[in-house]
């Protein structure tokens, strides 16, 4: 592998894919948007409320979301199932990104509307100081 791709932000989404326990009918596709003040991600999670979701920053900036919830189960003894793409029983989700290094950890916001999960990392607009560092040389340590 290529070092640039090893520090790019988008490397979690290609080396570390996302874990599914069980297909739960919802793998939460994500968009990951970028305007002049956010990253915006939007991930599809049909019928998972905000208890049923936890988004943790973890390691300085990665952004961890696991989803845990129960789908219904409307059959009975005498049900004969056809097709069961929705998947019942226990479902369980798992992602994690690494944010970008302009993020503002401490004022991600995260709300879940109509099945979408919708996290708004601002940015931080102030310059980062240089990653440069000259080291003086001396003829005695």
């Amino acid at each position: 592998m290529a070092d640039g791709i090893l520090g790019h932000p988008f490397r979690r989404l290609f080396w570390s894919p996302p874990i599914f326990r069980e297909w739960s009918g919802s793998p939460a596709l994500m968009d990951w948007l970028e305007s002049p003040t956010a990253h915006i991600f939007k991930f599809n999670v049909p019928g998972y409320n905000k208890e049923d979701i936890k988004v943790q920053i973890q390691d300085g900036n990665i952004m961890h979301l696991k989803g845990e919830g129960i789908k219904e189960e409307s059959h009975t003894k005498d049900t004969v199932w056809h097709v069961t793409e929705r998947g019942t029983g226990k479902a369980e989700f798992s992602r994690e990104i690494e944010l970008p290094e302009n993020v503002k950890i401490e004022q991600i916001k995260a709300q879940v509307e109509n099945g979408v999960l919708t996290i708004v990392a601002p940015k931080d607009s102030t310059p980062k100081p240089s990653k440069v560092r000259s080291v003086n040389i001396t003829s005695k340590l």
